[in-house]
């Protein structure tokens, strides 16, 4: 039996893009060569990126306004201080709303002034900050969609006066935004998107070529869009996964049918924490994520009990961050609500015992 697979990354794959991808790995297209040893450079694969990279545009509603969809490589790690390099010439200000942003302000801070327009530290991250000034003479203003941590989504953005800048590596694809309002997206693939090993891109083309240093080339935005994402050897697997993905999201409606199901498995969950007195939530309600669910469990004497019950229930992956304690349930676009309702079951059959 599958497991029910609440992880938050590396996470759960729709099951057709699984089955898809592994008769890839046997054999690409009839062309007797596995996915994994075919060229990048082959018309294959060349075609696969081109139509990721479309399909990204175009679900994003982003086509002919200016922007450019990259597959690159090294994680959103990577992106934390390949923004900086690209756009930071003078100090830029960042919202600080959980670990992610603050290892992105971290590395900002290497190249050189950076102001935290807010933060929500003091409460262990328990909510998102809501009133802040975004100052007009700064080079961008970054943002953290989702806190895969802490359990909390910004439900609106502001209306940056400067460039804006979003991380949404774990809520990429799974509601519908203006993606316009923004100038620059990056997103790891392997919690909405397809396995670790690729990140994606989103970027407005005038942004580029502003900052007087000199970036090396593996950093530069522009090369990688003047290379189509061949600057270097791309990683060919989880780009193909990717494309398999975007096209499954596509086939169910595109961005707005994922977030009607996003929405249902979100207040089905959300409904049993609430009414469960055996558990409490730790983000402010009403800046719950969609994606991932923290809770505790208010009396730790059922911990074993409760943890075996889950086991019994194959349901998977749902220990909480260290830094938040308790359990997280991460609900992902391919995540299906069954599973959802078998883990909402195993909490109300753990009431029914206490």
């Amino acid at each position: 039996m599958k497991k029910h697979n609440f992880s938050a990354g590396p996470s759960i794959l729709p099951q057709e893009v699984i089955l898809k991808s592994s008769q890839a790995v046997l054999d690409f297209n009839n062309e007797g060569l596995s996915i994994l040893e075919i060229s990048h450079r082959s018309k294959g694969f060349i075609d696969v990126m081109e139509q990721a990279r479309a399909l990204v545009l175009e679900l994003m509603g982003l086509e002919g306004k200016g922007y450019k969809a990259l597959f690159l490589q090294g994680g959103a790690s990577t992106q934390f201080l390949m923004v900086a390099m690209n756009l930071l010439e003078k100090r830029a200000g960042y919202l600080n709303t959980g670990a992610w942003s603050a290892k992105a302000i971290k590395e900002a801070k290497k190249l050189d002034d950076i102001y935290e327009v807010a933060s929500s530290k003091e409460a262990n991250f328990n909510y998102i900050p809501k009133v802040y000034d975004i100052p007009e003479d700064y080079d961008y203003f970054h943002c953290t969609s989702n806190n895969t941590i802490f359990g909390t989504q910004m439900k609106s953005f502001p209306n940056s006066p400067i460039p804006m800048v979003c991380d949404m590596s774990s809520d990429i694809f799974s509601r519908e935004l203006d993606f316009s309002q923004f100038s620059l997206i990056y997103a790891g693939a392997q919690k909405n998107m397809g396995p670790a090993g690729t990140t994606l891109v989103v970027i407005k083309e005038d942004i580029l070529g502003k900052v007087s240093r000199n970036i090396p080339s593996i950093m530069d935005y522009k090369i990688h869009i003047e290379n189509g994402s061949m600057y270097n050897t791309p990683p060919v697997f989880s780009v193909y996964t990717s494309m398999l993905t975007l096209e499954w999201i596509k086939s169910l409606g595109g961005i707005k049918a994922v977030e009607a199901l996003n929405e249902k498995k979100a207040q089905v969950m959300y409904s049993e924490i609430d009414l469960n007195p055996l558990f409490k939530g730790f983000a402010a309600k009403e800046d719950r994520s969609l994606m991932n669910a923290t809770f505790t469990l208010e009396n730790e004497n059922l911990k074993e009990t409760f943890e075996t019950m889950l086991k019994e229930a194959g349901i998977s992956g749902v220990n909480g961050h260290r830094s938040v304690g308790g359990y997280r349930a991460s609900m992902y676009n391919a995540l299906p609500i069954e599973s959802v309702k078998a883990l909402v079951e195993v909490m109300s059959e753990l009431e029914s015992k206490a």
